[in-house]
């Protein structure tokens, strides 16, 4: 059974990529078909072991609570209907796990979330996953991933992909010393360096299992670019203070914060659906 019990996801975020739908619609629950991306995420954690649930909210993120909560007059309406199965759905959303709400507080970055959970946390490690980083595991979810990683060596690990040339412009590079098949020694992550500048081709993405003493660290890092609170510097700075680690996720990524990104989740995980691949493949190939 694993140690890990408590994620963040941060979901404060404004979404400026997607407006105009994301006006008045968090980001997050933009859906993938009929199911808004952070319940990927939630489901992803839930059966990873975890059973609290610490959402980092701002301002017009009620819906995203709302998704999480019980809604009775929804659930006795579709019982009146006959349609028990969607009742049930609806109400097993509530049921996923223990969630919790933080308002973000403080200068913007993705640091902050993380440190605005450190009086929910305590002394334990725990999982941080963006709201909008979707990974399809193979075998096992990207999370449970990254936890049997940490169960090995008990100090902070970061996911991260395998990239081609075009990655490197994309992602932040990790250079390190690569301990096993999958897991590199971080010693650095040089952003967007570039095919001829990146030390690997191993791209930093959005999932940790980091331990409690990052929360001192990042209350004494100061603001990087942009102005912004960046829990890379923070992790950076713990580095030189204990080993971190990171471990090439198996799997497919999407990156659902990008409308490509987003287009693609949609397009493969339709046909994976009985009620829809066949009419998708008949569409897609009529356009061929």
């Amino acid at each position: 059974m694993s140690i890990i019990k408590k994620a963040i996801i941060p979901v404060a975020g404004a979404g400026t990529r997607f407006l105009p739908a994301t006006k008045a619609q968090p980001k997050e629950m933009l859906p993938i078909i009929d199911k808004p991306v952070v319940q990927y995420i939630v489901e992803e954690a839930v059966k990873s072991g975890i059973e609290d649930i610490i959402l980092v909210t701002g301002p017009s993120k009620v819906s995203i609570e709302n998704h999480f909560d019980y809604n009775y007059e929804l659930q006795n309406f579709l019982k009146k209907q006959g349609k028990k199965k969607d009742a049930a759905a609806v109400k097993d959303i509530a049921d996923m796990a223990n969630f919790i709400y933080v308002r973000q507080k403080g200068p913007y970055g993705n640091g902050t979330p993380v440190l605005n959970c450190r009086h929910v946390i305590g002394d334990e490690p725990f999982a941080v996953i963006w709201g909008d980083d979707l990974f399809v595991g193979e075998g096992k979810p990207r999370l449970k991933q990254l936890m049997e990683a940490y169960e090995k060596y008990t100090d902070p690990i970061l996911s991260c992909i395998e990239v081609n040339d075009e990655g490197t412009n994309k992602y932040g590079i990790i250079d390190g010393l690569k301990v096993e098949k999958d897991i590199i020694q971080v010693k650095n992550i040089i952003e967007k360096p570039g095919p001829k500048k990146a030390p690997s081709r191993w791209g930093s993405i959005g999932a940790y299992i980091l331990t409690p003493d990052i929360f001192d660290v990042l209350a004494k890092t100061k603001l990087g670019k942009d102005g912004e609170l960046w829990l890379v510097d923070a992790i950076f700075a713990l580095s030189k203070k204990r080993p971190i680690y990171a471990k090439k996720i198996r799997g497919k990524f999407y990156d659902t914060g990008s409308k490509f990104g987003w287009l693609k989740a949609n397009i493969d995980f339709a046909l994976e659906r009985d009620d829809l691949k066949n009419d998708l493949k008949k569409y897609l190939k009529s356009m061929i």
